[in-house]
């Protein structure tokens, strides 16, 4: 079983686990990090909250992460989050 998020006070960062390749990987992704990329300009929002709503694009950063050869525990920077581009469709 996975554990569940939490934020670590001291590291100003919400832990977590991912599941890759039937195994939990631990990570971890900094409030100022997920503030950069999904809620830019904005002061004092909970940062489990946008962690929470964005948990999906989150995990997929670290499954890039540890398929590029990352070892846990994976730590997101703001380069990691970035969008994704979107290719033209080829007909």
């Amino acid at each position: 079983m996975i554990p569940s998020a939490y934020f670590h006070a001291d590291s100003s960062a919400i832990r977590f686990w991912v599941e890759v390749a039937g195994l939990p990987v631990g990570a971890s992704v900094g409030v100022a990090a997920l503030h950069y990329r999904f809620q830019p300009g904005r002061q004092g929002d909970d940062a489990m909250t946008t962690y929470l709503a964005h948990s999906e694009e989150i995990h997929s950063a670290v499954r890039r992460r540890v398929s590029l050869g990352s070892i846990e525990p994976v730590m997101l920077r703001e380069h990691d989050l970035q969008p994704l581009p979107v290719l033209p469709r080829t007909a």
